[in-house]
């Protein structure tokens, strides 16, 4: 059985506009030690989809499918059991750090508080606990500034803060939410690194939300590829980055800079991403894909598997051979 295993999961939100989906039919499996990383543009259900997963949607949001953690479905859990589990052997990075902190509360509390539910130690421990994850992510003179409030922390630090809060209590499964979003590129591969640790001491299974494709090649095995709440692409890193076969996906490869280059240009996809409010009838890719013919605009592709490569998934009208003739092998 999968340590982690999401069911046909879709999020929905009541809103003045109507009823938006914001997540449509996302599937997944993570053993321990697997890190899977879910990628796309702002606005394609990335977050959503896992706040779905813990519980945490907006007033107006209704997850449905299922979000199983050893065999317990997490969508249907009662609160008091849910808690049990959340922040303790599933834990969460907040993708903004400043609206995740408590500001009444200083960086010591906020983190003792964690210990002292889940684990049971005492304060004194709590604290020494404490510095030392702070010391992990390298938050310099951990032992004075632990006694500190958020507002007295740089974005960066506050986010190591968050990060070193969601290692804790050494969680079976991590959702990190643009862990390294704030962060400067040294600090970024620390942070990359202490989570490779994590995996290798305790066999932590990470979902990563990133916009940043080096991460996702340099820490991921399997890769989502999301668009208008849809999965596009799903199989291996190395499958996504070397042999893409999906119109979005290409593109989202084509924008990435490349130092050893000197001739490769930027390739921006054009338009916007779609209202989801009023998507498209037929792939939500289809106004802005340069491949696409009267029957994308129509007929929404279903996500199948790649016949060489059974193990990946897609949902094109066109022909991996169609889309690479046309796109040309991108690489990371």
């Amino acid at each position: 059985m999968p340590l982690i295993e999401v069911n046909n999961l879709s999020v929905q939100f009541q809103t003045p506009d109507g009823l938006v989906t914001a997540v449509n039919g996302i599937s997944f499996a993570l053993e321990r030690g697997q890190t899977l990383g879910i990628v796309g543009e702002s606005g394609s259900g990335k977050s959503q989809s896992v706040l779905a997963m813990m519980g945490l949607l907006a007033n107006n949001g209704r997850a449905s499918g299922q979000a199983l953690f050893e065999g317990q479905d997490l969508l249907n859990l009662p609160p008091q059991a849910l808690n049990q589990i959340r922040g303790n052997r599933v834990a969460m990075i907040f993708q903004d750090p400043m609206t995740s902190l408590n500001p009444y509360l200083t960086v010591e509390r906020q983190m003792t508080e964690v210990l002292e539910l889940h684990k049971g130690m005492t304060r004194q421990q709590a604290r020494l606990r404490v510095v030392q994850a702070l010391d992990k992510v390298k938050i310099p003179e951990a032992a004075r500034r632990v006694s500190m409030y958020p507002h007295e922390f740089s974005g960066g630090m506050r986010q190591r803060v968050m990060i070193a809060m969601a290692l804790l209590c050494e969680p079976d499964v991590l959702i990190a939410d643009e862990p390294t979003t704030a962060l400067d590129v040294t600090v970024q591969a620390q942070i990359i690194a202490l989570l490779r640790d994590l995996q290798r001491d305790h066999g932590t299974a990470i979902v990563l939300i990133t916009h940043d494709l080096g991460v996702v090649a340099g820490l991921c095995d399997d890769v989502m590829v999301l668009y208008g709440g849809r999965v596009m692409e799903h199989g291996s890193a190395e499958s996504i980055f070397y042999h893409p076969t999906h119109p979005y996906t290409v593109g989202l490869l084509g924008a990435v800079p490349r130092i050893e280059q000197d001739d490769h240009a930027l390739v921006a996809i054009a338009g916007a991403p779609p209202n989801m409010a009023r998507l498209p009838t037929g792939c939500p890719f289809s106004e802005r894909c340069t491949l696409a013919e009267p029957r994308c605009v129509s007929t929404r592709p279903a996500l199948l598997p790649i016949p060489d490569r059974p193990e990946d998934f897609r949902a094109c009208h066109k022909s991996p051979a169609e889309v690479m003739l046309h796109a040309g092998a991108v690489s990371v």
